[in-house]
């Protein structure tokens, strides 16, 4: 009997597409990104734990490669760590990079709170850190939470002291009070996002008091006490970067454990899949690349950021490797001839919010990868709207290879956007799409995403880079 033919099309739920082997590949990659999460809560942690997976797979350094002055032989694998906050891992293709590189590009900074300059202070008995928050955060999503604190301090000495507490089962946590009901008439009032204020998100870390102080005298303890654990006094934390983040690990989600709740998805869900993928991919014809950038969730402005030269110094070097004679015009060539995933997460539909959506135009838990055309707010103002062209060279390479995907974006017209990495390189000449994991409650302390998605996720990345 001939086969039904159909012009129309409906997008796919990869659990009713998978198969029992399929399924477990799944929920072990659950459980593999899930011990990524919980190493890596901020970006220092995620690079440091990118280079030691880069480290165990045969990757070597930049510097080294650099000092050796080696020719470049294709599938040299090589990482850059900037500043300890940002990682760039290569795969040098049989092609010479000026005939391009396929790049995934994603960001390993999330929205938090970070410590201010000079912080602890003491009120009715009460000492407390100011913070200021990092990114786009709801202010009233994280009162009442366990938190806990991690970073890096530099002491007078010099010396970085790497700093992480609440983590573990015997740490204390963190915390930032809110008002009880019963005396929230007038808060209640407020329009949401004005119930607590920035300058009102101030964390308990301490209510002993010193017996040999005059003043202050619980400041004092809580001083003395990360002066006896970490060797640091209070005019060490102007020279510090410490964050502050829900404590706790990611956890499964739902009866049938399909799902992941964890802080920092966005955008440790693509760049773990872009990890995995790179490390996974052997002798690519061009020049493999995984960005895992910082400062996304603040413009990617600064030397970590994408908006940095640091990626593109990074390609000059090795090019000069490859040639006799390096120009200029050879890094302009390889980013106009470059092919670029830009990684971040987008929007699942949310059935308890389903007025901000066009439902035909979002994408759904489940039903895999998304391909997002344009991001940007109301007329696509800041996007980089990918071209026709690539995203059917995108669809087909993701058919061919039995990935479920899925087309979508940020919400309705109207109501908000957002953006990504993707403009930075589509700048440089590259041809660009974004292309992420869905997800539930973006940018709140604990997100949610489905494991059948991450799959997919890591399934076409691997499949971008090694064609």
């Amino acid at each position: 009997m001939e086969e039904k033919k159909t012009l129309l099309h409906d997008f796919k739920n990869v659990w009713e597409q998978a198969d029992d082997a399929q399924t477990q590949e799944i929920f072990a990659l659950g459980t593999e990104y899930k011990g990524f999460l919980d190493r890596g809560k901020t970006e220092r942690e995620c690079a440091r734990d990118i280079v030691r997976m880069a480290q165990e797979q045969g990757y070597v350094s930049i510097e080294s490669v650099i000092d050796a002055g080696e020719k470049l032989e294709a599938g040299k694998k090589i990482y850059a760590l900037n500043r300890d906050k940002s990682v760039i891992l290569f795969v040098v293709g049989k092609e010479p990079l000026e005939k391009g590189m396929h790049i995934v590009g994603g960001h390993i900074d999330s929205p938090r709170l970070d410590l201010k300059p000079f912080p602890l202070y003491e009120d009715s008995g009460i000492a407390m850190f100011k913070t200021h928050y990092y990114g786009g955060v709801r202010k009233y999503q994280w009162a009442s939470l366990p938190l806990s604190m991690h970073g890096v301090v530099m002491n007078k000495k010099g010396e970085k002291i790497n700093i992480s507490i609440g983590e573990d089962a015997d740490d204390p946590v963190l915390f930032i009070t809110d008002l009880l009901p019963h005396l929230a008439k007038d808060q209640n009032q407020k329009k949401l996002g004005e119930a607590i204020t920035g300058e009102g998100l101030n964390l308990l870390v301490g209510t002993i008091p010193a017996t040999d102080e005059d003043k202050n005298k619980v400041k004092a303890n809580v001083m003395r006490i990360l002066n006896e654990k970490y060797g640091i006094e209070e005019i060490d934390f102007t020279s510090a970067e410490l964050e502050i983040v829900p404590a706790g690990k990611a956890r499964d989600v739902g009866f049938d454990r399909s799902m992941i709740s964890a802080y920092g998805h966005d955008d440790r869900v693509c760049s773990f899949a872009g990890v995995k993928a790179i490390l996974e991919t052997e002798n690519p014809t061009y020049t493999a690349v995984g960005m895992f950038m910082d400062k996304e969730e603040v413009g990617s402005m600064g030397n970590t950021g994408s908006e940095s030269r640091y990626f593109e110094n990074m390609v000059a070097e090795l090019i000069a490797l490859q040639v006799e004679n390096y120009n200029d015009l050879l890094i302009r060539r390889s980013l106009s001839a470059t092919k670029v995933l830009s990684a971040d997460v987008c929007a699942a539909f949310d059935p308890n919010f389903p007025e901000v959506y066009d439902k035909r135009n979002t994408s759904m838990l489940g039903n895999g990868v998304q391909i997002t055309k344009y991001t940007g707010a109301r007329g696509k103002g800041g996007c980089n709207d990918a071209n026709a062209e690539f995203i059917s060279e995108v669809r087909n390479l993701f058919e061919a290879n039995d990935i479920v995907w899925q087309i979508g974006e940020l919400g309705k017209v109207d109501q908000g956007g957002g953006g990504t990495i993707a403009y930075i390189l589509a700048n440089a000449g590259a041809e660009v799409v974004d292309c992420g994991t869905p997800m539930l409650s973006m940018h709140a302390p604990y997100e949610i995403v489905s494991k059948a998605d991450v799959y997919m996720t890591y399934k076409a990345y691997k499949a971008f880079m090694d064609r």
